[in-house]
């Protein structure tokens, strides 16, 4: 099975302070990071794929080293395409490709992608980058994207997928704080979107 997550920001403890563009309400870091590492090991398996759509961690003034991050990664269940966030460097994805490990299926546990990825689902088509995309009008096709943490792009077919994501709140099952979203949930976040900004433009 397929998830979808982005800016687990790992480590970033500026992000504890209140604020209105990532307000995560706990006592430190560590219980920040244990939070995400539980909610997504609570829903994915090894052999599940998630697909991490940009800037895995991150630590003002003092960027998480490479040992770090991979470290955290380590704790997590399944195989992870990694889509380059502009808080991933260049030397953390040649890190975890020195240190990939190949699966017990047989496929590498970390794959990665500089822009983007495409898949197939449910008839739909996902786009799956790091910054939001103006796809202009389409059909059957969703951009799935992070970057804007508490803030949501008005457009239907825009679904931050981020861990601070206001989409989230569609979503009829009230999921723990951090899990990876399912392509179903994705598109029931898609279709109570685009009745709501429907039911906006009337007023």
């Amino acid at each position: 099975m397929n998830y979808f997550i982005s800016d687990t920001h790992f480590y970033h403890y500026q992000l504890l302070e209140p604020n209105d563009f990532a307000p995560r309400h706990f006592k430190d870091g560590y219980a920040m990071n244990q939070a995400m590492i539980d909610a997504w090991n609570a829903r994915v398996d090894d052999d599940d794929t998630v697909y991490h759509l940009g800037d895995i961690s991150m630590r003002p003034q003092a960027t998480p080293t490479d040992e770090e991050t991979y470290a955290m990664l380590n704790q997590l269940k399944g195989h992870m395409i990694l889509i380059k966030g502009n808080h991933d460097y260049r030397s953390l994805f040649k890190y975890l490709a020195k240190h990939n490990e190949t699966m017990s299926d047989g496929v590498p546990r970390f794959r990665f992608e500089d822009v983007g990825a495409l898949l197939k689902f449910d008839h739909m088509q996902f786009y799956c980058t790091h910054y939001p995309m103006l796809l202009g009008k389409v059909q059957q096709i969703l951009n799935l994207h992070g970057h804007i943490h508490h803030y949501s792009v008005p457009v239907a077919e825009n679904i931050n997928i981020g861990v601070d994501a206001p989409e989230r709140e569609y979503l009829s099952e009230d999921l723990p704080w951090g899990s990876p979203l399912r392509g179903e949930e994705i598109i029931e976040m898609y279709e109570k979107k685009k009745v709501d900004l429907a039911n906006q433009q009337r007023k």
